[in-house]
Order: C-alpha cells, then structure tokens, then sequence
C-alpha cells in the first residue's frame, strides 16, 4: 500500500545526480539547434495558435522527408518548453524524418485538458506542413498527451488521425487519478472528473492504435505499473500495444536513445 504519494511520483529524489541534468539537456539542445538552423534545416517557434507558448520547433532531414515524428515533454504539465528537448531530434531526423517539438502552456495556467487540446492543434499544424505517417513520442507528462492522441475519443481531427503510425509513451502516465492524492495537484488542479476524463487508461484506444509503452527497469514502481497498464488494457481492447522494460534506465535518461539513430528505440519507434 502506498502512503506517501507525492514520494511514488518523484523522480529526482531517487536519481543520482538529478540536478545535472535539465542543464545538460539544454546545452545539448542549443547546439542540435544551431547545427541544423547552420544547414537551414530549422525552423523555429512555428505558431499553432495564439497563446504565447503555441508554438513548435520543425526539424528537417537532408532529403524529403519520410513522414513526421512528434516528441511532446514532460514536466508534470508544469516545467519546460520546446528549447530543452531540441537534440532529441536527431536520431529521427537522421533517419530521414521531419521532427517537430512543441511548447505548451503550463500549469496552473491552463488545465490538462486544455493541453490537450493544444497538442491537438500542434500535431495537425505539423502535419499539414509535412506529408506521410505521423509517429508520436512523448516522455512523463508527454507520453500522457501523445497516448490521449490515440484514444477514441481526442481533439485530433479524423483527417490526421488516419495518419497516426506508432504512438511511442515513454514513461507515461495514464491513469491521473493517483496525482489527486499529490501536493503538485495544486498546480494540476485536477478534480475527479477531470483526471477520469483525461486518463487514457480509461478511454478506448482508436481503431488501428499501435502503441508502445517504453519505461527505464530503474524508474519508480508508479511508472512501472503505468506502462504496464496502459499496455495491458488496451491489449485487451484490441490494439496493438505492448510494454518495453529498457535495462539499466532511469527516468531522466530513458529518453537518450531518442538523440541515436541507430537505438533499439528509434528502430521499434519507426518501424
């Protein structure tokens, strides 16, 4: 039984050297950026709406594009923007892939359903700019927002929906009830109804849904038994999902193999 929730849901607490790396991730974003808009290959704080942080980040590849892959942060819906993620791109891009990175407005300016409702927007922008399948990665928070693309029932158009190849939810969390019970749900402000509704553990996954729940063996029990469920219940409702333990991985670096074209995840991811 767990008694301390805010405890289950933290991350850095429990990561040797947690405080290293949001500047880590920001100094090798910076330099992925200048090296791409160096070969005119960026395109920057593409707007989606009319919000400041309504914006996203394309990256092309050398040639034309094979299709578009979307990665969305995490940060609890509260922390980061498109700037920090940016060399999470290569390793799509170099697989000859469009990226595109959105920002999103924070908690507790916005609730998650209207985060929701604006990676919506985001991924049907993106894709009007670049044809062929739409594949979507998301990390924490992100793997949330890009696993709600895939349900039943989400603000993504049919038009792109019928695009969407394989939804990657990296460390995800799909369920929200639990996060009632945390101090951040000052933040969240998530009551039940909301946190039913936007938990797509609880929702049916659209027809023809390929989704991957990929999450580090070292994580937190919580993000272990997210992935897992996530996996499981929308095995059962006919999808094709399935869970991916990655070995000797942690939360804040599962998601290194995004930057590597050749990592076992970019292959799964793109395949």
């Amino acid at each position: 039984m767990i008694s301390d929730w805010n405890d289950a849901y933290a991350n850095g607490a429990h990561i040797k050297g947690a405080e290293s790396y949001p500047e880590l991730w920001r100094e090798r974003a910076e330099k992925y950026r200048e090296t791409l808009l160096d070969a005119d290959r960026a395109r920057l704080s593409v707007g989606y709406g009319t919000s400041e942080r309504e914006r996203f980040d394309l990256f092309m590849p050398v040639s034309a594009p094979l299709g578009l892959a979307v990665f969305v942060h995490g940060g609890y819906w509260r922390n980061f923007d498109k700037s920090t993620w940016s060399h999470l791109a290569q390793g799509a891009v170099d697989r000859g892939y469009a990226v595109a990175i959105p920002s999103y407005t924070l908690c507790p300016n916005a609730a998650i359903s209207d985060i929701t409702g604006q990676i919506a927007r985001a991924v049907s922008q993106a894709s009007g700019m670049v044809a062929g399948p739409v594949h979507l990665a998301g990390h924490s928070a992100g793997g949330h927002l890009v696993t709600r693309m895939a349900c039943a029932l989400s603000p993504l158009g049919q038009g792109v929906a019928g695009r969407l190849g394989h939804v990657l939810s990296i460390s995800g969390l799909h369920d929200l009830r639990p996060l009632l019970r945390t101090d951040m749900n000052r933040d969240l402000r998530l009551d039940w109804a909301e946190a039913t509704a936007e938990s797509p553990a609880l929702h049916a996954p659209r027809d023809g849904t390929r989704l991957t729940a990929w999450v580090g063996a070292e994580e937190r029990p919580e993000f272990l038994r997210q992935a897992e469920l996530i996996a499981n219940i929308w095995t059962g409702c006919g999808a094709d999902a399935m869970l991916k333990v990655a070995a000797n991985r942690h939360h804040f670096d599962v998601i290194d193999d995004l930057a590597d074209p050749h990592s076992a995840m970019i292959e799964h991811w793109l395949s």
